[in-house]
């Protein structure tokens, strides 16, 4: 800081630019208010369909959110400049003191080029002569030196904030600049160690990383600063190369145990900073996408680019761009190391370093980490599955008889079709010695988002997007694919809790499907927001029947269609339904085919449990009861809605709102009866029997549908309460005749007796 510019110094600029902000502070507070109570609350409860349903509702949302984002990052702003200012005014002040001070030792103090020069006056000398001059010179340039601090470290706050991102807002909160400052310095000093030589880190070392790492993972101006000082190549190598066997003998033996929290840690910071858009962080992301499929080594060998960076990928949301393109990386080494898929890559090998410290797998396929960062990003992962693997241009060895001619020709492969279906999985441990399920299990879970809209292992909520064309066009593959080969999933069990949840989510197009209807009304019986999925009738009955067999996937779908069936009661029996979007049938047969496809969907689930318990798989009946009840907990925020089977329910003809959140007591009283039932094993009641199992269904079946047309009934104070429990018995009874023609239609995939209609 000149000495000059600090005495003479003027703020009142900088003090109207601090008042300014903090105006911008409470319009823009305003604004998010207005914006999210006004905007982004009718864009949830608006009657949307068709295009609107995704992409204008989506846009409106985000939108709104931005506001939100700005104040956010204008509060940052304000308080950086509060505070640098404060402290200028500061050392402005003790600057002026400590010159008042001198004059009172006979000292006078001028600028310097931009500096100063402290003298003894000429006529009468300072009491301690020379030492008076020299601690009046340290105090002056003490004072400048804070304040050069003060005005580097906000002027470095601000353009770091203010780069986060090209466009839009950053949602980056400080609450003054020295949390700012110290966040960057902090990145300088972590990063300075991780680029240390493995073999000279020390244990006090690991473990500073490792802490700061974790307090400052969610941190956006520490996390891009952190990568960016490491660099994207840096970054691999730091991981790679302290995974070294024997590379820290003293760091392994101490810190065996904290490698896992540190692989944690380091993958969510490197997951915030990629949401940063500066040059810097670009070019990390440019750096580590273009090792994805190369050695790290000059002179090759293992590990790749990929394997380094996807074990770190395992948390956090990283950003979908770089998602992305980074997946592509990975199928283009896919298709080099595997002849395009001729044989299995990725093999771990015993002297590997070990990449992955989750202990479900060696780390060693760079695909497993790769879809786990799938599932925490849906948009990426709906756009990953969908783009293409292989066209039939390539020299490959997967064909078809695309022309029902009896001639094999090469058919396109999109991603979803290769590692859903063909790929041939390397054979991976986990820390047990068992055989690693990860891979196929990350997979399910990357699905589950890229065809719900939202990250798997959550439920959809009311920000969630009606499924697009992108997710809706998948899911028609999935349910195809498991369709022409259950063993697709049954062979791998462990997937089936998220095809089950995913099952969950398209109920309205999965009993559009069920529905056949000659008269053309389903999308008047089973409304839909956004883009439906093109389902096969017996697709579908397959589907059902091959996830019914899994305790997990049985109860998702099983608890979303009682909650569907019963949100259907509701809708269809409600007076108030606009004409244009009522059922053309009477009340009798609108219960009896809700009754029905409901039936049908509980059926066909029935005969997946029959499998499960009589079968090989030897399941025990309580399994699934237990499973129903565990179910409970994922609907806690959400009973009494339409949003736990999905945002393309539309939940309320009140105000038209499409899955907005609008409570409706029917399907929450069905909902926690079927909870209450699944707590005292119901199901067990049942013997090792085909037929009693599916009896002892049926009428939980008939129990549910009655119960929800009798609610809707009475919530409603219609005329015919007495007489929906029949209507919805005859339904029951269709819908599980129904289930039970459609599955011995496709007899020679099962192994248990199918109960005759």
């Amino acid at each position: 800081m000149n000495f000059e510019d600090l005495h003479s110094a003027k703020f009142k600029l900088l003090d109207d630019l601090v008042t300014d902000w903090s105006s911008m502070l409470t319009k823009l507070k305003t604004l998010e208010t207005d914006a999210k109570e006004g905007l982004q609350g009718k864009a949830l409860k608006a009657n949307w369909a068709g295009y609107n349903a995704t992409v204008s509702r989506e846009f409106i949302i985000k939108s709104a959110g931005e506001f939100g984002d700005a104040h956010t990052q204008a509060t940052s702003i304000h308080n950086i400049l509060r505070d640098t200012r404060d402290e200028l005014k500061t050392q402005q002040r003790l600057l002026k003191e400590a010159i008042e001070r001198g004059r009172g030792k006979n000292l006078t103090v001028t600028p310097n080029g931009g500096g100063f020069t402290v003298r003894e006056n000429p006529d009468k000398k300072a009491p301690n002569g020379q030492t008076d001059v020299d601690d009046l010179c340290r105090e002056l340039q003490g004072i400048l030196n804070k304040a050069t601090e003060s005005d580097t470290s906000g002027s470095e706050a601000l353009k770091a904030l203010v780069d986060l991102k090209d466009y839009g807002f950053s949602d980056a909160k400080y609450k003054d600049r020295d949390t700012a400052d110290a966040a960057l310095k902090e990145a300088e000093a972590l990063a300075k160690i991780a680029k240390k030589n493995p073999e000279d880190l020390t244990v006090k070392e690991f473990d500073l990383l490792n802490a700061g790492l974790q307090k400052y993972a969610n941190d956006d101006l520490f996390a891009e600063h952190f990568a960016t000082n490491l660099g994207g190549k840096g970054t691999l190598d730091f991981w790679a190369d302290l995974n070294q066997p024997m590379i820290n003998p003293e760091l392994t033996r101490e810190r065996r145990e904290q490698m896992a929290d540190l692989q944690k840690n380091l993958g969510l910071t490197l997951a915030t900073a990629s949401q940063s858009d500066t040059v810097a962080m670009e070019t990390w992301k440019r750096d580590v996408v273009a090792f994805a499929d190369k050695p790290l080594e000059k002179n090759g060998g293992m590990p790749f680019g990929g394997q380094v960076m996807s074990n770190l990928m395992r948390w956090g949301d990283y950003d979908d761009r770089f998602l992305n393109d980074y997946g592509n990386k990975l199928v283009e080494a896919e298709k080099k190391l595997t002849n395009n898929g001729a044989h299995v890559a990725w093999q771990p090998m015993g002297m590997d370093p070990q990449l992955n410290h989750t202990g479900t797998d060696s780390g060693w396929d760079p695909m497993t980490g790769y879809f786990k960062a799938l599932a925490n990003s849906p948009d990426a992962a709906t756009d990953f599955f969908n783009g293409t693997f292989l066209t039939n241009d390539e020299d490959h060895d997967f064909t078809e008889d695309a022309n029902d001619n009896g001639k094999q020709e090469r058919r396109t492969l999109s991603n979803f079709d290769y590692f859903f279906e063909e790929r041939d999985w390397p054979r991976d441990f986990d820390k047990e010695g068992e055989e690693s399920i990860a891979g196929r299990n990350n997979l399910a879970m990357a699905l589950e988002a890229a065809t719900t809209g939202h990250p798997a292992g959550e439920m959809p909520n009311q920000y969630t997007e009606p499924h697009n064309e992108g997710q809706a066009h998948l899911m028609s593959d999935l349910v195809a694919s498991v369709s022409e080969d259950p063993k697709r999933l049954t062979d791998h069990p462990h997937m089936s809790d998220s095809v089950g949840q995913i099952t969950s989510e398209y109920l309205p197009d999965i009993n559009r499907a069920l529905a056949d209807d000659p008269h053309g009304n389903t999308d008047k019986l089973f409304p839909l927001a956004g883009t439906q999925a093109q389902l096969e009738h017996k697709d579908v009955t397959a589907l059902l029947i091959t996830v019914g067999q899994s305790p997990d996937g049985h109860a998702a779908v099983e608890v979303g269609q009682k909650a569907y069936m019963a949100s259907l009661m509701d809708y269809h029996l409600n007076p108030d339904l606009p004409a244009d979007q009522r059922y053309p049938h009477s009340p009798e047969e609108t219960v009896q085919a809700i009754a029905r496809r409901s039936g049908e969907v509980s059926g066909s689930l029935a005969i997946g449990m029959q499998e499960a318990v009589l079968g090989p798989a030897s399941k025990e009946a309580k399994e699934f009861s237990d499973s129903v009840a565990q179910q409970k907990n994922a609907w806690s925020g959400a009973i009494g809605t339409g949003i736990g089977v999905g945002v393309s329910f539309i939940a309320t003809p009140v105000g038209g709102a499409v899955a907005g959140g609008v409570a409706t007591t029917v399907s929450g009283m069905v909902l926690e009866h079927i909870f209450q039932q699944s707590e005292t094993d119901v199901l067990t009641e049942a013997s090792q029997d085909a037929g009693e199992l599916w009896e002892k269904n049926r009428d939980l079946s008939a129990e549910h549908s009655q119960m929800a047309a009798i609610d809707a009934a009475k919530t409603h104070g219609l005329d015919y309460q007495d007489q929906v429990a029949d209507w919805a018995l005859e339904g029951r009874d269709d819908g599980f005749n129904d289930a039970a023609t459609s599955a011995q239609r496709m007899a020679d995939h099962l192994t248990t007796e199918v109960p005759a209609a």
